[in-house]
């Protein structure tokens, strides 16, 4: 069982592997072209919670001048 995990471990390192075909290029294309879709969505996602955090924020600040004003 050993052999074979290093039999395994070599072939995933092998300097003479095939290269990559049509399809894995393809594919990497179509995960990069994903991974950019995620990182603008997760852009987009992190900018509305910020802006979200900022007016949060003012309406609390606006409520404690309100409060001082009161006072």
């Amino acid at each position: 069982m050993t052999i074979a995990t290093g039999a395994a471990a070599q072939t995933n390192n092998d300097p003479n592997a095939a290269p990559p075909t049509h399809a894995d290029k393809k594919a990497a294309k179509e995960q990069a072209k994903a991974d950019k879709k995620a990182d603008i969505a997760q852009a987009k996602a992190d900018k509305k919670k910020t802006d979200a955090q900022a007016d949060a924020d003012k309406e609390k600040a606006d409520a404690r001048v309100k409060d001082a004003k009161d006072q």
